[in-house]
């Protein structure tokens, strides 16, 4: 690649910068008295959570020097004080064990990216709203870069940063104490509670390339709701355009070069995809009486997402161009009749023929012939979508009763995604095809509600010094998956499938009706906690949990959890406990044909559930629950100013579920498919399943150090975050997982990632730089399954980064603000990917844990109330 120079056109970012700075001009002429702000409301001081959280206690909110687990409490104006406008990038950003990638091309995965805490997939992290369990997405990762491959974790991406009042991470196992998911931790959102005032923001910002242009509209506003209550609605709107860091492909290069029309260049787009109409509602409502409180939240998010996907050579494309590897066009014969001619696509030495002599052999074919090199001469770039919409509510009363207190709610979640392919073909329908080549593939829908009953109190004893905080819940669950079926166009096995034609909608196959339906499991539990110091110094708290499932059985786990406050400012803390992962109803159950690229072409594959006969044929079994154990200890220094936190922690998992390997089907198996009522079963080339496949070890350390100083005028504080994470697989089946595979899960997450910031602030000055350090990672690039690069192969091995981000901004006294920023300030982006233009056009490796879109640039304004 050529070096990426820095070009400022005047571009719609610039004129945003320069709107901004206008009405930053204007708020400063504001006369003083229309300068102060109103008084924050009595409740909103009762209930603030700035410095304190309720994760992993039933007992008093803790800091994070007081917890006895390690907790990070990020304040709502650290995710909008940077660039990124995703919550996931945002936590990205700001803790150093979490970590999110682009995922540019990995069918569903782009719509819903996974990410990762503590190295260990999505659906390992359990996420809570206002300290209720949030539903997971419909989306289920089968392309997940090894690490979440077959995982189905929840849509961070619905939660605007301007509802949130704080974020706290427990980096810490907690299944004994939240239930199912809540292995590598939990991430609770903290929304905002607020009876008057309100807020307006405007952000603009692209990357320096000049692509990526992201629009932002956010406005809250809060509202009495009667004399003892609150209403805070936040609503936000977000579009981004697409991006590209894509060479041209060798073999696109090749067929335009040979004179076939209309090859696109670039033939396929490695970049972020195009977000539409992105929509983010939330509302936080609360009453409180003498010793009763009623409170309501819930979200209204939908989004479009439409992204790229593999080119479709003209002269190779198994089922739609040859089917014997380009030597031959493929060709069909539309009515029976015969006689169409075999038309030769390359000479006797491999070369490509010219398209001047391929064409007119084209042009020349009796009318019951039929092949796609005349309705896509230059090959075709599928655009993978859809539609995604999710909602939740939740509903509760809480209160006291005498000594005790009580927490009584209900919730219902719901996550709907349909999804979209175009510029496609169903090959098997000939020259049918839908108008625009527009496929509605169906979609899926995860549905989720529960009922929990919380009470506790604290009672006085002869053996604590202070009172022993007792808790105890019940709680019922019950969850559904539901598979919709696609549109006709994009399940249809058509005339020419017996021909070799490959069916569906090519590249995501439609839900067939036979595989459509609701799959639903529900589960209750009961649990007990208990906390107190047993000396002025010793605090010790256990949890235990037991929870039946109707599918699979009951399970009882616990945890312990010490901390000695050695004297006034130094502490050490630990924990032991056990926890599970459920398998949802979606992976037991979900049916789908895909197409990925199998290291030297694209290959059909077909997910199955592993109660499909072909999938036990295989070596299915039901799925288990994942077990884990998990074991931390750290130490705790706070002098006042310093505030240091040090935390080991080894997490053990049994029986991680995952996506198998795929399997090839002969063409026997293939043939008995067909003959047993799966017609589309002509076209795979292989399957895979769900299975409780592997064990892993994760051992890692966090540090996290912070100090307020008066430096430069102004109070600056000094923030250091990292973390050192490694995985390793103890024991896995070769016949259901490979090598490939095991290295990618234990090697494509840097081991080491941290960030040293700066934050500075004098009147109504701000000033923010991060240093962000990303250590080594492994791309293994479109799945070569070639584990090291000495072997010629094509994985990557990218070293260490520092990506600079900065912001300067002012806040008046009249509640506008403005920030201007930049976030990977100096423009670092990945080693050049050496095998970009011969494999799959990708400029850098793909799934780069600090993107690689290079720089990105933007303003934001606003105003409060």
């Amino acid at each position: 690649m050529e070096d990426r120079n820095l070009q400022f056109a005047p571009t719609r970012l610039a004129r945003a910068i320069s709107f901004s700075l206008a009405l930053a001009t204007a708020g400063m002429a504001i006369p003083a008295s229309a300068q102060t702000p109103a008084p924050s409301p009595p409740q909103q001081e009762a209930t603030s959570l700035d410095t304190v959280s309720v994760l992993g206690t039933r007992s008093q909110p803790r800091s994070a020097a007081s917890s006895a687990a390690p907790i990070d409490i990020l304040g709502g104006d650290e995710f909008r004080a940077q660039g990124a406008t995703d919550a996931l990038d945002q936590l990205r950003v700001l803790v150093p064990s979490f970590n999110v990638s682009t995922i540019p091309i990995d069918d569903a995965a782009s719509l819903v990216r996974p990410a990762n805490l503590r190295g260990l997939p999505p659906d390992n992290t359990l996420v809570l709203v206002n300290g209720k369990r949030f539903h997971r997405s419909a989306v289920i990762t089968f392309l997940g870069h090894g690490l979440s491959d077959g995982a189905q974790g929840p849509d961070l991406s619905v939660f605007p940063s301007l509802a949130l009042e704080q974020v706290e991470v427990l980096r810490d196992g907690a299944a004994a104490q939240y239930g199912s998911d809540a292995i590598a931790g939990v991430i609770n959102f903290g929304l905002k509670q607020r009876r008057e005032g309100g807020a307006a923001e405007v952000f603009a910002g692209q990357f320096y390339e000049g692509d990526g242009f992201t629009t932002q509209y956010s406005a809250q506003v809060g509202l009495p709701l009667t004399e003892r209550g609150f209403a805070t609605l936040t609503a936000e709107w977000r579009s981004a355009d697409a991006t590209s860091r894509s060479v041209q492909r060798d073999d696109a290069a090749e067929a335009a070069a040979a004179g076939y029309p209309g090859v696109p260049d670039p033939a396929q787009i490695w970049g972020s995809p195009k977000i539409k109409d992105d929509l983010k509602v939330i509302a936080n409502l609360g009453i409180s009486a003498e010793s009763v409180d009623l409170y309501l939240f819930g979200n209204y998010a939908r989004r479009e997402v439409d992204g790229g996907f593999y080119y479709r050579t003209p002269t190779s494309r198994s089922g739609v161009y040859s089917n014997d590897g380009g030597q031959t066009l493929l060709v069909g014969d539309l009515t029976g009749v015969g006689g169409c001619p075999v038309i030769p696509l390359r000479d006797g030495g491999g070369a490509l023929l010219p398209y001047a002599g391929v064409g007119a052999a084209v042009a020349a074919l009796p009318s019951n012939c039929f092949t796609f090199l005349s309705v896509f001469p230059g090959g075709f770039t599928p655009r993978f979508g859809g539609e995604l919409k999710d909602s939740s509510v939740v509903a509760g009363v809480k209160g006291t009763w005498g000594d005790w207190h009580w927490d009584a709610s209900g919730t219902h979640g719901r996550n709907q995604v349909d999804f979209t392919i175009r510029n496609t073909v169903n090959a098997s329908l000939g020259p049918n095809q839908p108008d625009g080549f527009f496929f509605s593939p169906g979609g899926n829908v995860q549905t989720e509600t529960g009922f929990n009953l919380d009470v506790g109190r604290d009672f006085e004893t002869a053996f604590t010094r202070g009172p022993l905080s007792l808790a105890l819940g019940a709680e019922w669950r019950k969850e559904a998956f539901e598979i919709r079926a696609g549109d006709a166009a994009s399940t249809g096995i058509g005339p020419l499938t017996e021909q070799g034609f490959a069916l569906g909608s090519n590249g995501f196959n439609g839900f067939s009706p036979r595989t459509a339906g609701r799959f639903d499991r529900s589960n209750w539990a009961v649990y007990v906690d208990a906390e107190a110091r047993f000396t002025e110094r010793l605090l010790l708290a256990g949890a235990l949990r037991y929870e039946d499932f109707d599918d699979f059985g009951d399970t009882t786990n616990g945890k312990l959890t010490a901390r000695y406050d050695a004297t006034d400012a130094f502490a050490l803390r630990g924990a032991i406990s056990t926890g599970f992962r459920a398998p949802t109803p979606g992976q037991a159950n979900i049916s789908q044909i895909t197409t990925a690229f199998a290291g030297t072409g694209l290959v059909d594959i077909a997910t199955l559930p592993p109660t499909n006969p072909i999938a036990a044929l295989k070596g299915a079994q039901p799925l288990t629950p994942e077990e884990s154990m998990n074991y931390s200890a750290g130490l705790v220094w706070n002098s006042g100013d310093w505030l240091v936190t040090i935390d080991g922690y080894r997490i053990e998992v049994d029986d991680r579920i995952a996506l198998s390997s795929s399997f090839e089907l002969s063409d026997a198996e293939r043939a008995a498919l067909v003959a047993s009522g799966n017609p589309e079963a002509a076209s795979l080339t292989s399957v895979t399943y769900f299975g409780n496949a592997f064990d892993t070890t994760t051992t890692g350390l966090d540090v996290v150090t912070s100090v307020e100083t008066d430096h430069f005028g102004g109070t600056t504080t000094y923030s250091l975050a990292a973390n050192w994470n490694r995985t390793r697989v103890n024991r896995f089946n070769p016949d259901f997982v490979d090598e490939a595979r095991v290295y990618k899960i234990e090697e494509s997450l840097p081991r080491t990632k941290g960030y040293l910031s700066v934050n500075h602030r004098r009147d109504v000055f701000h000033a923010n730089l991060r240093l962000a350090y990303y250590g080594s990672w492994y791309e293994d690039h479109v799945d070569s399954a070639v584990i090291r690069v000495e072997d010629g192969g094509l994985p990557i091995y990218d070293g260490s980064a520092v990506i600079v981000d900065a912001e300067i901004g002012w806040t008046f006294a009249s509640g506008l603000y403005l920030s201007l920023g930049a976030q990977n300030l100096l423009d670092k982006v990945p080693v050049d990917n050496p095998w970009g233009a011969s494999v799959a056009g990708a400029a850098y490796p793909v799934h780069s844990p600090y993107g690689f879109n290079g720089g990105f640039y933007y303003a934001r304004v606003g105003w409060t109330f």
